[in-house]
This record gives structure tokens, C-alpha cells and sequence, in this order.
């Protein structure tokens, strides 16, 4: 929890032990290898899924009960039977993990705006702080009884103060956010998928391909295990037992993006994926430091299928030859995803 001193410069209480050190070097080691591989700006198919997977886990522990499948038929504006709450937290999502980028993790009245909009038509007077005090009960009894709603504009511009002002890293300010805002609970509604979101958005900002990374899944595989951290942080006065969940969880989810970088890739998957790159003009090469498992014949043969396709054109011959993407290659695109 915050404690707010006008003679000291406010930060939250935390420890560095040697475990959460362990995670920072661990998560720090993948970013690099994910950066170093194709891995840091997946393809436009595996965008789309991590973005379901989000939205599916995120709404999934708030108890939503919409599968990935109906979650992708709404993305694609399918008529989808289920309950009307449900789909409408899955529209308000899907509007706001459309339009990551604009939204600054250091402003707090973009925060107020992506609750108002998660949270549109699904709670009164959404994107405005709490005017009530509020506990979260488990059984007949109070698990946690939120700062009084007086005291909730205050702690939340000390929150964002810490956030723009600590020289802190990111992963670690990320976590602190994350429970912090749990604990001082600014909402009637919509409080744990706000944290889980701003938690991503602060990470992006540093490291873009947490735009792409579902955590969110892990933590709806086991949420226990979250909210005896948030539990065990608040018992303590200290979000040290969350930040080590939280980058435990980024750690996992990074080791399994690096997994899905080792799978066996097809002609398919690499021509669709090249070709998101958006590399206007390149080589056989070019094309094989991509891929580097690849031999020289295979990459030949994707390049000759990909100007079969009319995905790029072939200019020169033998050892000048270049290959040049072809501008409005929808329709290829469509046919190579299908």
C-alpha cells in the first residue's frame, strides 16, 4: 500500500530479494533471444490469436463464460448466442486490445478512458473513481476492505507519480502498479482486468512484444495462486510476493513464446509471416537469416512459390537476383492464410 508523506518522495513498499533478481535475468535473457528471432513481431494470424487468448483469460477469471471460439466469432462479427453481459465486456474489450497504441500507461486520464470503455454499458458512471467504500468478501468473511473512497483521487496520483517518476525498471514497476491498484480498488467493477491491461501497456512501452504476450492465460490457469498474492502482499504491507508471482508468470510465458519459435515451420507459416515484415526488396538471404534452420533449396522453393503467388517478383539472375514485395497482395495473403 501506498503511504503518502508531503516531506518524502512517495514510492510503494517492495523488496528486491534474490528470487525476484533471478526472474529480472531470466525474463531479460528471453526478450533478447525473442528479439534476436522473428519471434519480436509475430505474424498477423498469431497476433490475432494472442489477442483472443487475452481477451478470453482476462474476462475468463472476472467469471465471463464465453469460449476463444465464440470470442472469435464476435472479432469477426459473427452473431454470437450467449449471455448479453457477456458478450458486451467482450465487445468493450476487443474495442480497447484493438487500440493498444492509444492509450500512455503515464497518463491517468487515459486510464479513466480505457475504464470508461471496457467497462461502457456494464456499470454506472464507468471511468470514474468509486464514491463508496467497498471490500471484496470471500465466504462470510471480509478478504480485503479498499482505502475510503475520499482518499482513492490521492492515491491513485501518487500511483502515476511513482509510475512516471521512479527510476525503477519497468518489470518491476509494472507488478507494483498492478497490486497497487488492486489494493486501492479505484472502481466498483472492472478493477482486475484494468491492472492486468495497464500491467501489459506499461510493458509494452519498454518491450513491444508484450503486446503479444497472453500472461493473462497463466493466470487464469491457476487463479488461486494470483489472488493468494495479492492476499499474501496485502497481509505483509509489501507487493513483494506479487511482483515475484507476476514475473514468474512473464518468465513462463516467455519460455513458452520461445518454445513456439522451435516448433516445426511450414512454407506457409514462413511466407506469411516474411511477408509481415514488410521488407520491400531482399534476397534469398535476407530470407534465410530469417529463417535459419532452413537450407538453401527449401528457401529457393518458398521464393519461387511466393512469386508463383504473386506475393513478391523475381528480378535478376543467379547471384544478383533480388526479390521485390508486391504492394496490394491482399488477395495472396488471403489465399496463403486459408
Amino acid at each position: 500500500m501506498i503511504v503518502s508523506n508531503d516531506s518524502i518522495k512517495m514510492k510503494p513498499p517492495y523488496d528486491i530479494n534474490s528470487n525476484i533478481l533471478k526472474l529480472i535475468t531470466s525474463i531479460s535473457e528471453k526478450i533478447g533471444a525473442i528479439n534476436a528471432s522473428f519471434l519480436n513481431k509475430p505474424s498477423p494470424k498469431l497476433r490475432k490469436q494472442n489477442k483472443i487468448k487475452t481477451i478470453h483469460s482476462s474476462l475468463k477469471i472476472e467469471g465471463n463464460t464465453l469460449t476463444e471460439e465464440q470470442i472469435t466469432a464476435i472479432l469477426e462479427n459473427k452473431r454470437v448466442i450467449g449471455p448479453q453481459k457477456d458478450i458486451k465486456e467482450v465487445l468493450n474489450a476487443i474495442e480497447i486490445y484493438e487500440n493498444l497504441e492509444q492509450f500512455s500507461p503515464h497518463n491517468e486520464k487515459s486510464f479513466l478512458k480505457a475504464h470508461q470503455i471496457l467497462m461502457n454499458d456494464l456499470i454506472e458512471k464507468a471511468g470514474k473513481y468509486r464514491k463508496q467504500g467497498v471490500g471484496i468478501v470471500k465466504g462470510s468473511k471480509v478478504e480485503h476492505l479498499a482505502p475510503p473512497f475520499e482518499n482513492v483521487p490521492f492515491l491513485m496520483k501518487d500511483l502515476f507519480d511513482y509510475l512516471k517518476n521512479s527510476e525503477e525498471i519497468e518489470l518491476i514497476k509494472s507488478c507494483v502498479f498492478h497490486y497497487e491498484m488492486e489494493f486501492i480498488h479505484p472502481f466498483l467493477d472492472g478493477n482486475g482486468r484494468m491492472g492486468r491491461l495497464w500491467q501489459t501497456l506499461i510493458l509494452m512501452e519498454k518491450y513491444p512484444l508484450f503486446e503479444y504476450l497472453p500472461f493473462e492465460t497463466l493466470i487464469s490457469k491457476d487463479q488461486e495462486k494470483y489472488y493468494s498474492a495479492l492476499s499474501d502482499s496485502d497481509k505483509s504491507g509489501k507487493s513483494t510476493k506479487f511482483i515475484e508471482y507476476m514475473l514468474n508468470v512473464i518468465d513462463i510465458s516467455l519460455s513458452e513464446l520461445l518454445k513456439f519459435n522451435n516448433r516445426t515451420l511450414f512454407e506457409k507459416d514462413r511466407l506469411e509471416y516474411f511477408i509481415s515484415l514488410n521488407k520491400i526488396e531482399f534476397t534469398r538471404k535476407d530470407y534465410m537469416d530469417i529463417f535459419k534452420d532452413i537450407s538453401s533449396a527449401t528457401a529457393s522453393r518458398d521464393l519461387k512459390n511466393g512469386v508463383e503467388i504473386k506475393l513478391f517478383k523475381k528480378i535478376g539472375e543467379r547471384n544478383k537476383t533480388k526479390y521485390r514485395l508486391i504492394t496490394g497482395h491482399n488477395n495472396a495473403h488471403k489465399k496463403l492464410l486459408n
